[in-house]
């Protein structure tokens, strides 16, 4: 049997045609996984923000709450616990402040800074300025006319 060397080119389309299905399909899982990182980082900055919300509205109600005990008695003492929900974010970036104006919270991603309004109708002042590295909870505190913010548990 004697074989004889053919010019045959009917299999370099297929060929082709598998090299460019193959490249199609590299295209379109490198579209769906930007996607998908896009999403999944949306996502995230989504949680962040209302997660930072929530926790101003917590920590800005528990004022409230110290500014209305404070008018019921200009002796009494008040403290409340406000649990800080975890974010994505530095949190040791967070610096909260509490002052006549409201609540303030500062982060070097300017997205995440947020001012709360407060009433400001205590018997007394504002104070306080904590970095929220590594804190949890937070303690609204109002003693001898001053309400403050606190990281540990007042003692009176």
């Amino acid at each position: 049997m004697k074989g004889k060397l053919a010019h045959d080119e009917s299999g370099a389309s297929t060929e082709l045609g598998y090299i460019f299905t193959f490249l199609l399909g590299v295209i379109f899982l490198s579209m769906f996984s930007v996607w998908a990182f896009g999403l999944e980082t949306a996502t995230r900055e989504n949680w962040n923000t209302t997660a930072v919300d929530v926790n101003m509205a917590d920590l800005a109600a528990a004022v409230e709450r110290a500014d209305l005990a404070s008018r019921e008695d200009s002796s009494v003492s008040y403290a409340e616990v406000v649990e800080w929900r975890l974010t994505e974010a530095d949190e040791s970036l967070f610096v909260l402040t509490l002052d006549d104006q409201g609540l303030h919270l500062d982060h070097t991603e300017n997205v995440l800074d947020r001012d709360v309004s407060i009433s400001a109708t205590g018997a007394g002042t504002y104070d306080g300025k904590i970095t929220l590295s590594g804190i949890s909870e937070i303690w609204i505190v109002h003693d001898e006319g001053v309400t403050y913010l606190a990281t540990k548990r007042p003692d009176f």
